[in-house]
């Protein structure tokens, strides 16, 4: 298993919609890294951080879990979608996507609370300019902020 953060807006589908939702498909990510995590090492069992962004208290809010394995994001062929690329093809698309179901939700771990943490200072979340909707977790990064959870 491998673990991920994963990261959205609140105001655009945060962890309550996931909860009230129980699945849903990752759709719109345009940045071929993060494309790359979900086709080529994301598999269903693995575990992600899901991390409200771009809100006044950005930080991990709960537990998700990839549901099934990267497929074609529809959105991609959606004149109508802002996700809409009018260089992919249905025969030969450039942007996928895997589902991801709710586990559920945990105490607040702001952006603040990880960087205080020199055993999370390696976190790809952490680095300076990142932007990364997906990115990939340690393990060891992953129990320790489970234990975050707990205190």
């Amino acid at each position: 298993m491998r673990y991920w953060l994963i990261k959205s807006e609140p105001d655009v589908y945060g962890i309550d919609d996931l909860a009230r939702d129980k699945t849903t498909p990752w759709t719109g990510v345009r940045n071929y890294q993060a494309r790359n995590f979900m086709r080529d090492q994301m598999k269903p069992g693995d575990q992600a951080f899901y991390y409200h962004s771009n809100c006044e208290t950005p930080g991990i809010v709960g537990i998700a879990e990839v549901s099934k394995p990267a497929y074609p994001d529809a959105t991609q062929f959606d004149r109508k979608s802002k996700y809409y690329d009018e260089k992919s093809a249905p025969d030969n698309p450039r942007w996928l996507h895997v589902d991801f179901r709710f586990v559920k939700k945990t105490p607040l771990v702001s952006l603040d609370e990880l960087r205080k943490h020199k055993a999370l200072a390696k976190m790809r979340v952490l680095a300076r300019g990142n932007r990364l909707s997906i990115t990939p977790v340690d393990p060891d990064e992953w129990q320790y902020i489970l234990g975050l959870m707990k205190k």
